[in-house]
């Protein structure tokens, strides 16, 4: 589809699309809920993604068209904007409405997205169109803004204009990938290492389980709050700004001051998965892969047991991946409630891992997953409209 877009948008708009921006989607391959505790993360850029082609017009309007989704529409430039019911162009209203408001006139554009991340599907579909919006009008409009403010302003959409308290790994993780690299990033500081991913003679499998999920209507804000809570309860005698400034041990001192065991739980998930990310990244360096597959299923019975944000489908995935020899790991990936897991399945054995997981899965769904093999990508950038004719 996407050696199909500059036909596509000049069918849609009787016109040539004279720029053209891809930013990918992303996996997290380990520390998750971590984002919004301050912590580690360790997020690839993958090569499926956002692709924007867009054209200016003179007639004062933004048009909004997607091949993703059926909403289309028309609005006149403004002063200001306001979000729009539930509709994908939000996200994309939503950073033209911080650009206005930062004092960036934003004249009328004409504008084609197509994405080849499976929405809802916890590979940050949103945050690739927030980057590559905010990118694509930092160039065509000189706005001057730095890679990581465009990074903070997608975040901000996400927080104030969409209403999702997600962290910033999304949209650092789909702005600065690197190829066959990870990302080890700080979420408080915005520090971050590039760690060499040498995964040998193993791929990455993706797996949708394809029961969907929308993250504000999930249970999402509520495990953010249940972490504040937390944090509230261990400041009795403490004095942290996150979660993630203890570790597992002082944890275990002080975990006591937190009167519900539910968010008692929540906490725990959080401190010892900040651990983990710590000793992946040590793992990852030495080529140690069996190492990291552990940690995956460690990080994943948290997120099961601890943080509870999986299911009875990301668990079956990683239920088949045990039994399986040539996984080395395998976990949920992205907020959970549904979505995707991931897994490092030996090359050779890739396409049988796919079907028997597909019969697995199936046998005990009752419908099936896809199964996709991504490399690990690049971040944010411009393309040259030929690339997408």
């Amino acid at each position: 589809m996407k050696h199909q877009l500059s036909q596509k948008f000049n069918e849609i708009y009787n016109k040539e699309a004279q720029h053209a921006f891809f930013s990918p989607g992303r996996v997290n391959l380990i520390g998750e809920h971590i984002d919004y505790n301050g912590g580690l993360v360790m997020p690839s850029a993958i090569t499926f993604g956002t692709y924007l082609l867009i054209s200016p017009n003179e007639d004062n309007v933004f048009r909004f068209k997607s091949l993703n989704f059926d909403e289309s529409p028309t609005i006149p430039v403004r002063d200001s904007y306001q979000k729009d019911g539930d509709g994908w162009f939000n996200f994309p209203l939503g950073v033209i409405e911080h650009f206005t408001r930062d004092g960036h006139k934003i004249t009328g554009l004409d504008m084609l997205f197509f994405g080849d991340i499976p929405i809802g599907a916890g590979l940050s579909s949103s945050a690739s169109i927030e980057v590559v919006t905010s990118y694509a009008l930092n160039e065509l409009f000189n706005a001057g803004y730095s890679k990581l403010e465009l990074v903070k302003i997608a975040k901000s959409v996400e927080n104030n204009f969409m209403g999702l308290n997600c962290g910033i790994m999304d949209q650092f993780a789909v702005a600065f990938g690197e190829k066959d690299k990870a990302i080890v990033l700080n979420c408080d500081t915005l520090e971050y290492d590039i760690v060499p991913s040498n995964l040998g003679d193993y791929v990455l499998a993706i797996i949708n389980t394809n029961k969907s999920r929308k993250l504000v209507e999930s249970k999402y804000n509520e495990r953010v709050e249940e972490c504040q809570t937390a944090l509230k309860d261990l400041n009795k005698e403490l004095s942290i700004d996150y979660l993630c400034d203890i570790d597992a041990e002082t944890f275990n001192k002080y975990k006591h001051l937190i009167a519900n065991e539910t968010v008692r739980k929540r906490a725990q998930h959080v401190v010892e998965e900040n651990d983990r990310v710590k000793l992946a990244a040590a793992t990852l360096a030495a080529n140690d892969l069996a190492g990291f597959g552990k940690l995956m299923y460690a990080s994943h019975d948290s997120l099961r047991d601890l943080y509870e944000v999986s299911g009875k489908e990301l668990d079956a995935v990683v239920e088949y991946a045990k039994t399986n020899p040539q996984v080395a790991g395998a976990r949920m990936t992205g907020a959970g409630f549904g979505g995707c897991a991931i897994a490092l399945v030996h090359r050779d054995a890739f396409d049988t891992f796919s079907k028997e997981l597909e019969t697995f899965y199936t046998d005990k769904i009752g419908y099936a997953p896809s199964v996709y093999q991504s490399l690990i990508g690049d971040g944010v950038g411009t393309l040259a409209v030929a690339s997408v004719a």
